[in-house]
């Protein structure tokens, strides 16, 4: 991709400009997206203007830093979409807030890695580099801990590479388990017998695999054994041999509880715990059993611990936003909190 750099007076301000030489106008369709929404995503984000020519792109603007900064996006872009990787949104964007952020360096390698099929024969890719050296990490190791804010696809990549190992033969179960008790619900004051209490607490592992194997091979399996979704009290006192096993929400997982889970792991077994720091649902005086196992562990041969951020987020970009306000309200309050100290 070759591109040439001119700058131009208009209005007594300098225009930046770079061009982008492309094979064909399908790769600026591609690279653009319908109705150039990606091109639009682009121009808000480093208040730039992209126009299509005969044979390229033309990028340009008063600010030389983001001219450049648009036209490593596009760039990259152009790689990926040569390599068979289709542009989204979300790509996109992921790019654009490593660009805003100066990480850009380290998301140019990233390139997106096929997990599998979902049961609708779409392909299950990771998104972001975070998402990668997670995937990498469940492949490399017996125990991963994913630790990271919601919508960095922590359960969702752990479900997928659970779906993936028992597709290949790799292991013969797949168990998921959470801690029944969230939200400050008890499950004694919940209605039904045990199952219907304890189905709203696993419905997220439900869905994955749902979304992952469809409703009647993930059913069929359940019915032979083969898949167990069930409450952590469940885990206690067994052995998990040829298994791959997902801890979920391990957040509200007391240090008791989590020591339990983690020797339950047996031979041929892979286990991967998941779980967001900042949101524990335990009593105050209660301290969760996640963030220091990460940290107690992080030594031990064959155990990996990976730390997602809200880059990492792949929902509504709204939910990023709304991760960096807390984000900042948490290191404000500790500012206060340590200048308070002082005093």
């Amino acid at each position: 991709m070759d591109k040439s750099y001119t700058v131009n007076m208009e209005n007594n301000k300098r225009i930046f400009e770079k061009y982008i030489e492309l094979d064909s106008p399908e790769e600026a369709l591609s690279l653009l997206g319908a109705c150039s929404c990606h091109g639009d995503l682009v121009e808000r984000a480093l208040s730039v203007d992209c126009d299509t020519t005969a044979d390229g792109m033309l990028v340009r603007g008063s600010d030389r830093r983001k001219v450049d900064a648009a036209i490593r996006v596009f760039e990259r872009l152009h790689d990926l979409c040569r390599d068979g990787t289709p542009v989204t949104e979300q790509l996109v964007r992921y790019l654009l807030d490593a660009a805003l952020d100066d990480t850009f360096s380290e998301a140019e390698l990233f390139t997106p890695d096929l997990i599998c099929v979902n049961a609708k024969g779409k392909p299950v890719l990771s998104k972001t580099t975070g998402q990668k050296k997670y995937i990498d990490a469940i492949r490399q190791h017996e125990l991963t801990f994913a630790i990271g804010p919601a919508g960095t696809g922590k359960t969702y990549l752990a479900v997928a590479m659970a779906v993936k190992a028992f597709r290949n033969h790799d292991v013969s179960r797949i168990i998921l388990t959470r801690p029944a008790v969230e939200a400050g619900e008890n499950l004694g004051f919940l209605p039904g017998d045990l199952q219907n209490k304890v189905d709203p607490y696993m419905r997220p592992l439900y869905d994955s695999l749902n979304d992952l194997m469809g409703f009647d091979q993930y059913h069929r399996h359940l019915e032979r054994g083969e898949i167990e979704v069930s409450p952590l009290a469940y885990m206690r006192g067994r052995t998990l041999d040829d298994a791959f096993i997902i801890l979920d929400e391990a957040q509200n997982c007391t240090s008791e509880q989590m020591k339990m889970f983690l020797t339950r792991i047996g031979y041929n077994a892979r286990a991967v715990v998941t779980g967001d720091i900042t949101q524990i649902d335990l009593p105050k005086s209660t301290h969760s059993g996640l963030a220091s196992a990460a940290d107690l562990l992080k030594d031990v041969e064959g155990i990996k611990s990976i730390e997602l951020t809200e880059r990492d987020v792949v929902r509504n970009p709204l939910v990023q936003r709304i991760i960096r306000a807390y984000e900042k309200a948490v290191a404000k309050r500790s500012k206060n909190q340590r200048e308070g100290y002082k005093r």
